[in-house]
């Protein structure tokens, strides 16, 4: 389901809305105070290139209701293709306009991730509250890496937030565990808003350092992960995003032209 509001630009087969991060801040104010929930997803260059072959990520981002697109790549292809997004809407920034936002109507959010060992989830939700009054913490989670794997923690995770009732729900888990635990919260809490929001926690927290704004802006913050953990991001990065996305705009152009085409 899509918010009908907002066209949707084409990258390779993936719809991504046409929509700033202060209109999606809007779209879930309005949607709360109509009692409407949904789901937030924002692909990068690794999730577009996961949807190409894997049916679970065409899965994640066909139940999503906002698509917005964390990636200076898939900007510069949007725009190189002559149907161009106004801008990046990253899950490490969405964290804290949308809690700002929840905050100026009293509402509660629910954070989960981070680093077990230093209870991230915990440090994070309490920086996001310190930042703005009137937000409420309906409770945090920092679950043990692993343990997706067990099917008693799984759903102890679960019920956990389904009994808080939070407006908003950070799970900050990675692609696509994140996914799928939204996939299976959703249903308990349908008046509920969910984004996967990746490393955003551990941002937050202050365990891991976000990249400098000038590289945010240039599209370098992939080099920045990539310098502070080499050993986990270095394949992913190097061997298949990076040729992913060269591809993405070396095609972007011949789209472009096929849209012309066809207004013709």
């Amino acid at each position: 389901m899509s918010i009908e509001a907002f066209d949707r630009v084409e990258l390779d087969g993936t719809g991504i809305d046409r929509i700033t991060e202060a209109e999606v801040v809007a779209v879930v104010r309005e949607a709360l105070t109509a009692g409407r929930g949904g789901r937030i997803i924002t692909p990068n260059i690794d999730i577009l290139r996961r949807a190409q072959r894997e049916s679970e990520a065409r899965e994640h981002l066909a139940d999503a209701d906002l698509i917005v697109a964390d990636g200076m790549p898939l900007i510069w292809a949007s725009r190189l293709g002559g149907s161009p997004l106004p801008e990046r809407v990253a899950g490490s920034s969405l964290i804290w306009s949308l809690s700002a936002g929840l905050g100026l109507d009293g509402r509660s959010i629910f954070v989960i991730g981070g680093d077990p060992k230093n209870n991230g989830a915990a440090k994070a939700a309490d920086h996001l509250a310190a930042a703005n009054p009137g937000l409420r913490i309906a409770g945090t989670i920092c679950p043990d890496f692993g343990f997706e794997k067990d099917p008693g923690a799984y759903a102890e995770v679960c019920a956990k937030v389904a009994d808080a009732n939070p407006d908003l729900v950070f799970v900050g888990l990675g692609f696509p565990k994140q996914e799928r635990m939204i996939a299976k919260l959703k249903p308990l809490l349908p008046a509920s808003w969910f984004i996967g929001c990746g490393a955003a926690v551990n941002f937050v927290a202050g365990d891991v350092e976000r990249a400098p704004r000038w590289m945010q802006r240039t599209g370098l913050e992939w080099a920045h992960r990539l310098g502070t953990e080499p050993r986990r991001l270095a394949s992913r990065y190097l061997r298949h995003d990076a040729p992913y996305a060269l591809r993405l705009l070396a095609q972007a152009p011949a789209q472009r032209a096929l849209n012309r085409t066809r207004v013709l």
